[in-house]
């Protein structure tokens, strides 16, 4: 199992990071006066996210993921992501999951119709496999997601343009109150997420972004448990411009098992 994982890790850096290019392509010297300062644009939000998992055979899961994510804490409306998937589980540590997002947009000044669309949706296809392993009371996660993307800014005309985006997140829970992760338990959450990007239009972006999220659960039942985190974000957005981001989350977990002969 754990040499299978290692080989999937390998797939995902031998086709990720050819298309990677590290470092900036600039043809002036670093202290060239020419070269502009980096510039961090600072963000605030609040994003609410429904995780839902349910069984419809003995390896097979439909899955989804529905997401509400406002800037300026709750003040302006940003995206909704709509998330759909089948998972097939290998064994008990590794399952594959892949689907289709349906994302939408909205624009920083919705009410300026002369230049933006104010809501503009996004497509794309996606492809997953999941990694599970336990060591005493801790749970471990190392998911490998990949997308390919057909997006367009809201400008009014802007043209749809095709990228893929490589993902790596490391997850670890850790039971408060309990051994292990049942109901009733209160546990804490960590995870860290690297996004990588390439396409004909990426030039300075390859790193698209790192987010590292600290959070408090509580396991409810079988069937659901709830999340609050804080996340920190950190990525690049052109040659110069860089996004840093304080996330407040808010998530819910939901499992059923849907199958008639169960």
């Amino acid at each position: 199992m754990h040499q299978r994982f290692t080989l999937f890790t390998l797939l995902f850096l031998i086709f990720a990071l050819p298309n990677v290019g590290w470092g900036q392509d600039l043809t002036e010297a670093p202290d060239d006066p020419q070269i502009p300062d980096r510039v961090v644009n600072r963000q605030t939000g609040i994003w609410h996210g429904v995780y839902t998992k349910y069984q419809i055979g003995e390896r097979l899961f439909y899955y989804g993921e529905y997401h509400v994510r406002r800037t300026d804490y709750y003040q302006n409306m940003r995206n909704l992501y709509l998330r759909f998937g089948v998972t097939y589980l290998l064994d008990k540590y590794l399952e594959v999951t892949g689907g289709f997002v349906n994302p939408y947009t909205w624009a920083s000044d919705p009410e300026d119709t002369e230049r933006f669309d104010p809501v503009v949706p996004e497509f794309r296809f996606w492809e997953q496999l999941l990694y599970v392993q336990s060591v005493g009371r801790v749970k471990f996660y190392h998911q490998l997601r990949f997308e390919q993307r057909w997006k367009r800014k809201n400008d009014i005309g802007a043209d749809y343009k095709y990228s893929n985006r490589w993902r790596y997140r490391f997850t670890t829970y850790v039971p408060i109150n309990d051994y292990t992760l049942r109901p009733g338990v209160l546990f804490g959450s960590f995870y860290n997420e690297i996004f990588i990007q390439n396409g004909k239009h990426i030039q300075y972006n390859n790193f698209e972004e790192n987010r590292t999220v600290l959070g408090l659960g509580y396991i409810l039942n079988n069937s659901l448990q709830f999340q609050a985190m804080y996340m920190w974000t950190y990525g690049q957005q052109s040659a110069f411009e860089f996004r840093q981001r304080d996330i407040i989350r808010f998530n819910i977990y939901h499992n059923l098992d849907l199958r008639r002969d169960r």
